[in-house]
């Protein structure tokens, strides 16, 4: 019985955040620690269940025709190697987690609140963002290879995919359109993942692959949400989802 709870709480965590270019790492990690997996099955495991959804994610949005290129890959270029090193690297987490949850728990009602305010749920087009990223092409090439290192190490020490990080600062930034930045997300959380599993390899450490229902759950999970999100939800439901989704990485790491 236990082991269908957690197949079915994959799937839901999956669903949820693949809604908005996620892929569910902290949920995984929270909902894992509940049903009392070892520590050291959870992260490699929450990675591996991470590149199944973000996989199924990237593919969604770019079929919408949401995924930029431009945007993606000076992050992708930093984040990567920065993620490996971070999937090397083990660091004390508590004081480092507290932090965490004030911060995304902050992004969860800014964003919240700036799409109850907007009041645009339109399920069309959507107003292009008068973005806050500098126009020199240098200095925002920049800006976004700065961004992708520092997430990507985040993400590798913490063992998640860094989207909890990257879709917050891009909204701020105003870099681009809610879909695009989901469409973003979902293909940096695919690399990061991937430079993470790889990192802890490395590092001398095994990663358990997850049972074949936990894969079907999350795949099942992730093709129902990346599908609503790249393609049916209105973009006003997609930030209410997002800040839900920030709320509860926060509330996982403070509690």
């Amino acid at each position: 019985m236990t082991g269908w709870l957690l197949v079915a709480a994959v799937m839901t965590v999956a669903a949820v955040y693949a809604s908005v270019g996620h892929a569910g790492a902290t949920g995984y990690i929270a909902v894992m620690t509940l049903f009392g997996l070892e520590p050291e099955v959870i992260r490699p495991t929450a990675l591996v269940l991470n590149v199944v959804v973000a996989t199924i994610g990237s593919v969604q949005f770019a079929r919408a025709g949401h995924f930029d290129r431009r945007l993606f890959l000076p992050l992708a270029a930093a984040s990567v190697p920065a993620a490996a090193v971070g999937g090397w690297l083990t660091l004390p987490t508590a004081a480092f987690e507290m932090v965490l949850g004030v911060v995304l728990g902050f992004a969860a009602v800014r964003i919240g609140a700036e799409a109850l305010g907007s009041g645009r749920a339109v399920s069309g087009g959507e107003p292009e963002p008068s973005s806050r990223l500098p126009e020199d092409a240098l200095q925002r090439l920049a800006a976004l290879v700065g961004i992708g290192g520092a997430v990507g190490l985040l993400s590798g020490l913490i063992g998640v995919g860094g989207g909890v990080f990257l879709t917050p600062l891009l909204l701020v930034l105003r870099a681009a359109s809610i879909r695009t930045i989901a469409a973003t997300s979902a293909a940096f959380i695919l690399v990061n993942s991937l430079a993470g599993l790889a990192g802890g390899l490395v590092a001398g450490r095994t990663v358990p692959l997850p049972g074949l229902e936990l894969v079907a759950a999350a795949a099942l999970g992730g093709a129902i949400g990346s599908h609503l999100g790249a393609f049916r939800l209105p973009v006003t439901a997609i930030r209410l989802l997002m800040a839900t989704v920030l709320a509860m990485a926060s509330a996982k790491s403070l509690l």
